[in-house]
């Protein structure tokens, strides 16, 4: 156990209690603070492998560890269970280490009223009346078109008034304005039975549920008996409804009409949070939409977060889907419903949709940050590097450095510079090997860092806090000594990275170390890594294709570099100059030049 933890001794009494059931724990300070709550399918084993001197902790959780003073738990009966109370935990106490939901807003509902002839209004208070909630809808728009879509289908009251029974028939109430707009049908006044109106407010419980199908499928029935009876015009009346109903679910449908009744899960994350989507699609239409920010506190996987999001997403809009689609395995099970991670077709689609919900969120979200704090992208990954790279300071600048040759031919390297994680290209340097005989990388490397900060310090320039070097453990020593030359070494952090596993070697260690492939980090270093690859290649290239040029052909006499370039451009190489037809050279350069390239590769065959 670890012994760093002040109040260890009654925690361990309080271990050996755990019951080896599913259920929550929470984390208690030395003020009596709640400070961090858990789910767990074994609370005894969840709870112990935060105290266990062999575990792995990051270093958050291990700072949470140190504070904790007491813990108490609550056994639930299933694991479902565990992670909704969790889940109201977390939202109740706000834990200072927990996963933080960031969801501030009120969202709207749309509400049947529990009263004779129901009412249907937006709003945003639920209240526990017996009255039927539909939602919530993060998209007002979304809401205020379905209110739309049901007024124009069915006429409904829209006062207040009491229409009990006896306020009815004892005429206490006249007809509005809205009975003559054809808005409402004057059940005030007994114009509309109560029985027609449920049927009414039933269809639109169905349409608001999403349910469109057995709304279109009752319509058409009704359209045909009006038909058969001859009532033409009512059938002409319900026809246009079923007209717009169509409308409105073909603007809806993203996939295939037969798939009834799904969730669509879906989390993506950066160094900060997770962004979790959930889409609820019936019969093919997608009725619900819904993301949110959540808040890492001890770096918790996507597995986690997306286990948290899925219980208060269900709990949130009240589903009872059977099947839920997920875009990995989780371990989480929910009785009656099925997860599925489809590989192909409509269902992979939706997910697709859900993951660009989630991602484009997200962009929005660091838009507006950005917004309001330009650097801060910039100061956050600057702080992760730091991080990652054991770095004393903020690495603002940073210089990357790359060798090309081909086997000793033509040697360069070249240099990169970023500045606040970003490409500075005006600082950009090529570098002409000078003193390296042949293919010598790790000498060339010596070289090149010597020149380039011997002349920064000659010239009193700003040194950068990093320097990265492409090449493992050889190519990372050779810049050390060239370092210690200029009295730098331990002033300046210096890493290699080798490619083949993307390998970050340390001078001094022999062990290197490996980060996470997706982290920040590492896709900065390898960003720089691949532009001084690429810049150095682009100098290589033009450097060897001027040698090229006057080594071979413009030792012709005769020959400058405007004809030379024009046979490479068509023969591709100096190899093919050389065997090409009189003809071919001719038809490149004109009948002179060409015999003069022609007589000079025959008498010289091997220069």
């Amino acid at each position: 156990m670890q012994k760093t933890n002040p109040h260890i001794e009654k925690l361990e009494l309080l271990l050996k209690t755990l019951p080896d059931n599913p259920g929550v724990y929470q984390f208690f300070d030395e003020h009596e603070k709640i400070i961090y709550v858990g789910k767990a399918k074994s609370l005894k084993k969840r709870v112990l492998s935060y105290f266990n001197k062999d575990s792995s902790l990051s270093g958050k959780t291990s700072v949470m560890v140190r504070k904790i003073a007491d813990i108490r738990h609550i056994v639930v009966s299933s694991e479902l269970d565990a992670l909704l109370l969790e889940n109201n935990l977390i939202k109740k106490y706000q834990p200072r280490y927990n996963i933080n939901l960031k969801d501030d807003k009120t969202f709207p509902w749309i509400c049947i009223k529990k009263e004779r002839f129901p009412r249907v209004f937006p709003t945003r208070n639920i209240i526990h009346d017996g009255s039927s909630y539909f939602g919530p809808y993060a998209s007002v728009r979304m809401m205020h078109t379905l209110l739309e879509l049901t007024r124009q289908l069915y006429p409904l009251r829209s006062c207040t008034l009491n229409l009990t029974e006896k306020n009815i028939k004892d005429k206490k109430f006249k007809i509005c304005l809205e009975y003559h707009l054809r808005n409402c049908k004057g059940p005030c006044e007994g114009f509309q039975a109560e029985e027609e109106y449920m049927q009414t407010i039933l269809h639109i419980t169905e349409i608001l549920k999403g349910n469109i199908n057995n709304v279109l499928s009752n319509l058409r029935d009704l359209m045909k008996k009006y038909a058969e009876t001859l009532e033409f015009e009512k059938a002409q009346v319900v026809k246009e409804k079923i007209i717009l109903l169509e409308r409105f679910q073909s603007k809806s449908m993203v996939v295939n009409p037969k798939i009834h009744n799904v969730d669509v899960f879906t989390i993506i994350s950066d160094d900060e949070a997770g962004y979790a989507n959930y889409l609820k699609v019936v019969d093919g239409a997608i009725v619900q939409a819904h993301t949110v920010e959540m808040k890492k506190k001890l770096d918790e996987p996507n597995d986690e977060l997306l286990s948290l999001a899925i219980a208060d997403f269900r709990q949130r809009f009240d589903s009872n889907s059977e099947e839920a689609l997920i875009p990995f395995d989780l371990d989480l099970e929910i009785p009656g419903v099925t997860f599925t991670i489809p590989k192909i077709g409509d269902k992979k689609q939706l997910l697709d949709l859900s993951e660009r919900n989630a991602k484009y969120y997200m962009l929005e979200k660091r838009k507006q940050v950005e917004l309001v704090d330009p650097d801060r992208h910039s100061k956050r990954i600057l702080n992760t590097m730091m991080k990652d790279l054991r770095m004393k300071e903020l690495p603002a600048h940073i210089e990357c450095f790359d060798n090309s040759n081909i086997q000793g031919d033509y040697p360069v390297a070249a240099m990169v510079c970023f500045r606040d994680a970003k490409p500075s290209k005006k600082d950009y340097r090529h570098f002409n090997i000078k003193t390296v005989e042949g293919p010598n990388d790790f000498a060339s490397m010596e070289e090149v860092i010597y020149r380039r900060y011997k002349r920064m310090l000659d010239e009193n320039q700003g040194l950068p806090q990093l320097i990265v070097v492409d090449g493992g453990k050889g190519q990372l020593s050779s810049a050390v000594t060239s370092l210690e030359k200029l009295n730098l070494r331990g002033k300046i952090t210096i890493i290699g990275i080798a490619k083949k596993l993307e390998e970050l070697y340390f001078p001094d260690d022999s062990v290197p170390i490996y980060l996470d492939k997706k982290s920040e980090t590492l896709r900065v270093i390898q960003y720089l890594r691949d532009e001084a690859h690429r810049f150095g290649i682009t100098h290589h290239r033009k450097k060897r294709e001027k040698g090229t040029i006057k080594t071979d052909l413009t030792n012709i006499a005769g020959i400058g570099e405007t004809f030379a370039r024009k046979l490479l451009l068509k023969l591709k190489s100096v190899k093919k100059i050389r065997q090409a037809s009189l003809e071919e050279l001719q038809a490149v350069i004109g009948e002179s030049k060409g015999k003069v390239v022609f007589e000079y590769f025959k008498k010289n065959p091997e220069s």
